[in-house]
């Protein structure tokens, strides 16, 4: 029996902030969200410059000019976040 392979290009549609969270509403349907303490750029910016982000490619990553930080949506689905040093 064969199995075919699914490419799965997860896309970002629309992005908004909770007080503790970043929420991401994908194309397919899926919201996926992350606790905002692993992004210490977004966690310290204030709700302006939040709201000013853009897609990046066909929404694989989403950008915030205004504080220079980037972030992917795989990196999102797989829970990756940046390791703090104690």
């Amino acid at each position: 029996m064969s199995t075919l392979a699914v490419e799965l290009h997860p896309q970002a549609i629309k992005v908004h902030f909770t007080d503790v969270a970043i929420v991401v509403d994908l194309a397919d349907g899926r919201t996926v969200s992350a606790p905002l303490v692993w992004f210490p750029r977004l966690s310290s910016a204030s709700s302006e410059k939040l709201a000013n982000w853009e897609l990046l490619g066909d929404g694989e990553g989403i950008h915030w000019p205004d504080i220079d930080e980037d972030l992917s949506v795989a990196g999102l689905l797989a829970g990756t976040h940046p390791i703090s040093n104690p």
